[in-house]
């Protein structure tokens, strides 16, 4: 396995580490770990960045505990095609550094090429790391992570006169300003555990994730969310209640008076929902070309109220409104054409022409996005064809999500029905 002759490259005390990952998944806490995953060390960038080089589905660890710990070319390769695709729409993520298939079958609801993903992250400390940590009650291991968390990443917090708490505060405002870019183009995640939120801010674990198609405020695809836990609209709300979690976790290093910590912790986490609408009310303003201080929340729930009636969909809304306006027009919906009106007119209060405002919206609003059925589609193509060809080109154009193309129908057009009984899967 290349994890094993990758460790025999390496000083015997910075071999491959098998790692267990704890954390809250779907609302229970639970020690288990993660049977696939590898982490290989740290290394340095060319320019001097250290980041983490990882393996999933290179083997049996220590903690697979019946199963194989193998994995699947088909959920490796949406990783990498959907990891890259976030990263060409501006928004942190880790990267998929290969794909390397095994030459193994692996056997799940039937045979199946074997694969290995190479990730690269900042880091794969997370919310779960601390949890775990805390669950040791050794508060010198609890403080080691910490110093080593903010030497890592946030080294200017070292010297804050209560670098838990700041270290609390800096992790909130990088998931709120995640969680905002994942619903400026539509992304779910799907698994929102604490063992997925990083602590460094970037996207992690591409398994059931998928990109929204019409607008939907709940929609959910994980075939393991069975009560939308992690829907569209609910991923402020978890991000709220895992930061919660590390709250807790850093307790003992907040302050040695409980009663304190937790008064300074509650006063902490009160502050994301504030500190979320400010973020999300000018992530669509922006989507609109509007200044977030000349339009209210009412005027952008108004455009995602139509789009929810009419099942229209979000990123080719956004897309008419950016580049074709007459497109939308052209639906013969009342109330949107109505809508649109309203806006031209803040557009002209605020001074803004309308071609002014579509060019700044062209750098928020990406023309394509992976969508289901295109993932879906390469996968069929490399597993069942032996052909990576459309992997390869579909990776490619949505390297630069913002650029107008020639064949632009082929990626807005969703096949009828096709998101009405789509799910998707952990991959393992």
């Amino acid at each position: 396995m290349i994890a094993l002759l990758l460790g025999q490259q390496l000083p015997k005390n910075q071999r491959p580490i098998a790692q267990a990952y704890a954390g809250h998944q779907f609302g229970h806490f639970t020690l288990l770990g993660d049977g696939r995953a590898m982490l290989i060390g740290e290394t340095h960038t060319t320019d001097g960045q250290c980041v983490d080089i990882h393996l999933k589905g290179s083997g049996r660890t220590p903690y697979s505990r019946n199963a194989d710990g193998n994995a699947t070319l088909g959920p490796m390769l949406r990783e990498y095609c959907i990891s890259e695709a976030m990263h060409g729409l501006g928004i942190p993520t880790t990267r998929s550094l290969a794909v390397i298939t095994t030459g193994e079958t692996v056997y799940r609801e039937q045979a199946e090429q074997g694969a290995i993903l190479v990730r690269v992250a900042k880091s794969h400390l997370r919310v779960g790391t601390f949890e775990y940590a805390a669950t040791l009650q050794d508060k010198t291991a609890l403080d080691a992570l910490l110093h080593y968390t903010l030497k890592r990443h946030y080294p200017d917090l070292m010297d804050s006169q209560n670098s838990a708490l700041a270290l609390l505060n800096t992790v909130m405002e990088k998931q709120i300003n995640l969680i905002t870019e994942w619903m400026r183009v539509g992304f779910i995640h799907g698994v929102m555990n604490t063992d997925n939120m990083t602590i460094s801010g970037e996207t992690l674990d591409y398994g059931p994730c998928a990109f929204m198609n019409q607008y939907h405020h709940n929609t959910v695809f994980s075939s393991i969310d069975r009560h939308g836990r992690y829907c569209f609209g609910n991923q402020p709300v978890i991000a709220k209640w895992n930061l919660a979690r590390l709250a807790e976790a850093l307790l003992p290093l907040i302050d040695k008076n409980e009663t304190k910590a937790i008064t300074l912790a509650q006063e902490a986490i009160e502050t994301f929902n504030t500190q979320f609408e400010q973020r999300w009310h000018a992530m669509m303003t922006a989507k609109l070309g509007l200044d977030a201080n000349d339009c209210n929340k009412e005027f952008i729930t108004d455009l995602l109220a139509i789009m929810e009636q009419h099942n229209l969909d979000y990123t080719n809304t956004f897309y008419g409104l950016t580049y074709d306006t007459q497109r939308l027009r052209a639906l013969n919906i009342t109330a949107l054409t109505n809508w649109m009106q309203q806006w031209q007119q803040q557009l002209s209060q605020t001074t803004i022409a309308l071609k002014t405002a579509q060019q700044n919206m062209q750098k928020t609003n990406p023309v394509v996005i992976p969508r289901n059925h295109l993932i879906e589609n390469i996968i069929q193509a490399a597993t069942i064809d032996n052909d990576l060809q459309p992997f390869i080109t579909l990776t490619e154009q949505l390297r630069n999500p913002y650029q107008l193309r020639s064949d632009l129908q082929h990626y807005q057009t969703v096949p009828t029905g096709f998101d009405d009984t789509y799910q998707t899967f952990c991959g393992t």
